[in-house]
């Protein structure tokens, strides 16, 4: 597993977020049985930049809290029968699969943990958490896609001790 992360915040991040992002990665990866040692790229930055890329990308005037740029398409979530078909979707030094780019607000994280009475640690644990999905393709644009992807994120979530009652409360 490669986990490339470009930390562009500014500002200060008082988590261990290299610690956490593997963590996270690793569980997901493991959750849904992928059978490929994954790559995925992790950008932290502020409000100012993922509101520009969201806007750049999908249109929508806004900073967000996470955006996730899946490298492959998925006909049922997390169906990685078909990938071989695809070389592009590997690496060709080290075979892994490029499963895709996550970009994080920072600001986001410390907003959103404050808003919801949780740790910073479990607010970036969920967002990779969340991403993850994503990048395996999960989405939650109708109602029974929302509660699937809510109920995985909680496990693995559990899994790995981000909870609000364990490791995120630090």
């Amino acid at each position: 597993m490669s986990i490339i992360i470009e930390n562009e915040y500014k500002g200060t991040i008082d988590i261990p977020y290299e610690k956490i992002a593997e963590e996270v990665i690793a569980a997901a990866i493991d959750y849904e049985n992928c059978p490929y040692e994954c790559e995925v790229n992790l950008l932290l930055t502020d409000n100012e930049e993922i509101h520009r890329i969201n806007l750049e990308q999908r249109q929508i005037d806004r900073p967000t809290d996470v955006l996730s740029f899946p490298m492959a398409e998925y006909e049922k979530p997390a169906d990685f029968s078909h990938l071989e078909e695809d070389p592009m979707l590997f690496d060709p030094e080290n075979g892994e699969f490029l499963a895709g780019d996550i970009v994080i607000s920072m600001d986001k994280v410390k907003e959103q943990a404050e808003a919801y009475g949780h740790s910073r640690a479990r607010e970036y644990a969920f967002l990779i958490a969340h991403s993850m999905l994503h990048l395996f393709g999960y989405d939650h644009m109708e109602e029974e896609e929302r509660k699937v992807m809510e109920k995985r994120q909680e496990e693995i979530l559990t899994k790995t001790k981000y909870t609000r009652d364990e490791r995120g409360l630090i």
